[in-house]
């Protein structure tokens, strides 16, 4: 096929095969069933804790607004994934070309906003701990209000210019991903023509939004770490550590999984590695996110038994 020629180029690729894991029919259903547990797990969880913050009225303050967030993100990001992971093990695996970049634009925008929620409830920590008395004046709830939307915002609009310049790519075939999702290195092999400064581009802005914001929670969190070493009382060292134990346990999961795929691009890592790694943090993470949280903090448990309590489930 001709490279010069871009627009018949294009219009040979109208859908996209999801190879998946390609597997005996056995293995096929066992996956399902276990993808299908993990999936119903993550959006149990994490929907209680939202249910639970929300019903709360005590616990309608930054820490746990940003934490009730942070869940409802879990929820629409796995759920920009996983369902069309689950048809693909039953049915045949074409995705249309217009879907795959639509799953692309979400599942990248929303994983970008929790990065970005990440940081913020990591300078929210920082306030609270190394701030104490001007805290209340400072994280208003008008300013966490503002500081959500601005996640959202700037989440939506981070990849919004690659995923555009890529889908106007000439995609000459094969039409083949072999992937779990739609991801941007098996859909730059698969374009007929070159395309460094796009590439450069979205490794750039991968680069940026996941180590500038690791970088400034390592340092907030450095800075806790040194109020909390210099705290009189044992009773604050320990919750101090259990409030930002849980956090530093959710950003080690999420931050290490990111950084193997999306800023290493030279590795040539394996398909099986990228499907394996993928499948890490976007459904593994988000099912440990809520019993990381809820099984260390108190006030969750204690709002969690309330709402199952009003449903007569405990």
């Amino acid at each position: 096929m001709n490279v010069s020629e871009p627009d018949s180029s294009f219009a040979l690729v109208r859908e996209f095969i999801l190879l998946g894991f390609s597997c005996e029919w056995k293995i096929q259903i066992l996956l399902f069933s276990l993808f299908t547990t993990t999936y119903a797990l993550t959006i149990t969880g994490n929907g209680a804790i939202v249910c639970a913050l929300w019903c709360d009225r005590r616990l309608h303050i930054p820490m746990y607004i940003f934490l009730g967030n942070f869940s409802f993100l879990e929820i629409c990001y796995v759920s920009s994934t996983v369902p069309k992971m689950l048809v693909n093990f039953l049915s045949d695996k074409t995705i249309s070309f217009a879907g795959c970049f639509l799953q692309f634009y979400f599942f990248f925008s929303l994983g970008t906003s929790e990065c970005f929620l990440l940081a913020i409830m990591a300078f929210d920590r920082y306030l609270a701990i190394c701030c104490p008395l001007h805290y209340p004046n400072i994280m208003t709830g008008h300013l966490c209000t503002k500081m959500v939307i601005t996640c959202w915002v700037c989440g939506f609009l981070w990849f919004l210019i690659p995923i555009v310049l890529i889908s106007r790519m000439p995609f000459c075939g094969p039409n083949i991903i072999d992937h779990v999702v739609c991801d941007p290195g098996p859909l730059f092999a698969l374009v007929c023509a070159s395309a460094p400064t796009i590439q450069l581009l979205c490794y750039t802005l991968s680069s940026l939004v996941i180590f500038g914001n690791f970088l400034f929670i390592l340092g907030s969190y450095t800075l806790v770490l040194l109020a909390v070493l210099h705290m009189p009382s044992a009773t604050g060292r320990h919750k101090a550590f259990s409030t930002c134990g849980s956090h530093l346990a959710v950003v080690s999961l999420f931050y290490g999984s990111l950084m193997v795929m999306y800023v290493s691009p030279g590795l040539g890592h394996s398909a099986r590695i990228q499907k394996v790694t993928t499948l890490f943090y976007a459904m593994v993470t988000p099912l440990f996110n809520p019993l990381i949280y809820s099984l260390r903090n108190k006030e969750i448990k204690a709002a969690l038994r309330k709402v199952l309590g009003s449903f007569n489930i405990i």
